[in-house]
């Protein structure tokens, strides 16, 4: 009879640990999801400028209280997801201190190339569960934006799939103004 092979879950500390004695590199693409290490898609040149793009627009955030996250970890109890962009609370630390929990994040934003369905199936549920607030998740094949509002612990109970030509500004950021034409123009 065969052995039964079984996962092998991850704390986040173990998580962090394998980080620190140098068994991930620095520069290697995984995060841990709910206790898995997951290996990211390598980033190409569309998902790239995407992030480009959105930074460039969301450029100067500090002057409403805000801090532009750029592919950095987010702290969860089980999980530190790397979204693309995320919008967090500012803090005097810079974040230095620990990272941001999911009580300083006003938003996400996950640029989908390859990895649509499991942003959607996976990160955009983890997201809800843990409360924070706003996700966007940007399908860049397909030209279009998903917006994902108020959170439960089954995923988003509010889902906006806006026109190109629409402008968005954040739940929590109302007065930041996002043309989606500009995001989308250079992709036509």
């Amino acid at each position: 009879m065969g052995v039964m092979a079984e996962r092998r879950r991850f704390s986040v500390e173990e998580y962090r640990r394998l980080a620190a004695a140098g068994i991930l590199g620095e520069d290697e693409r995984v995060e841990l999801i709910e206790g898995e290490l997951i290996e990211m898609a390598p980033i190409g040149s569309v998902h790239a400028s995407f992030v480009g793009r959105f930074t460039r627009v969301l450029e100067g955030l500090g002057r409403y209280g805000a801090l532009l996250w750029v592919q950095n970890p987010i702290a969860l109890p089980d999980s530190e997801p790397q979204p693309d962009l995320a919008i967090l609370r500012e803090r005097d630390d810079g974040y230095e201190r620990s990272l941001p929990a999911a009580s300083d994040v006003l938003l996400v934003i996950e640029i989908a190339d390859a990895s649509l369905a499991y942003d959607r199936d996976v990160k955009l549920p983890l997201y809800a569960r843990h409360g924070i607030p706003e996700v966007w998740l940007v399908d860049v094949q397909g030209r279009r934006l998903e917006l994902h509002r108020d959170p439960g612990d089954h995923g988003y109970r509010v889902t906006v799939r806006p026109d190109s030509g629409d402008i968005l500004s954040p739940q929590q950021l109302p007065q930041v103004q996002v043309a989606l034409s500009a995001l989308f123009q250079a992709s036509s």
